[in-house]
């Protein structure tokens, strides 16, 4: 592909530091085919009033409103924190090839943390999944989010 994964997780980085500054959780998720990201997502549950507004969700929404398609094979999604269950069912439904996160999600994770959603046996799509890019980055901005929240 000719750039790292760090270099995208770093575009994923400076997404949850812009979602940050808007007084949502700091999430932020690019998808990328090619060499080139043709979605980017940053939490926007608070700002658009909607549960459904996560990083990764505005993310494969940025993309398949560029491609006027809701199949995204042979993408890679980078993402800051672990996916939750309605996050990697998205991943499934997109056909994304390759999942990359940084930080795992110890409550709502569910790729590795708390279930293994892209694990079952009964889904029609496999995709690979890389965990720990910039692991210590993604999850201090996680970290320190939520201590001065408290």
């Amino acid at each position: 592909m000719g750039v790292d994964r760090d270099y995208w997780m770093q575009q994923a980085i400076a997404l949850a530091r812009e979602a940050e500054s808007q007084g949502e959780v700091p999430i932020g998720a690019v998808l990328v085919s090619d060499g080139e990201i043709i979605g980017r997502g940053i939490n926007r549950t608070i700002t658009d009033s909607d549960p459904t507004a996560h990083a990764e969700i505005v993310a494969l929404r940025d993309a398949a409103s560029r491609l006027a398609n809701y199949r995204l094979p042979g993408t890679e999604l980078y993402v800051t924190i672990e996916p939750c269950t309605m996050c990697a069912g998205a991943l499934i439904h997109a056909r994304v090839s390759c999942l990359c996160f940084g930080a795992r999600e110890p409550r709502a994770g569910a790729v590795v943390s708390t279930h293994r959603v892209l694990q079952n046996d009964a889904l029609n799509h496999r995709l690979e999944v890389i965990e720990g890019i910039c692991q210590k980055e993604c999850s201090s901005l996680m970290t320190s989010f939520f201590r001065e929240k408290r």
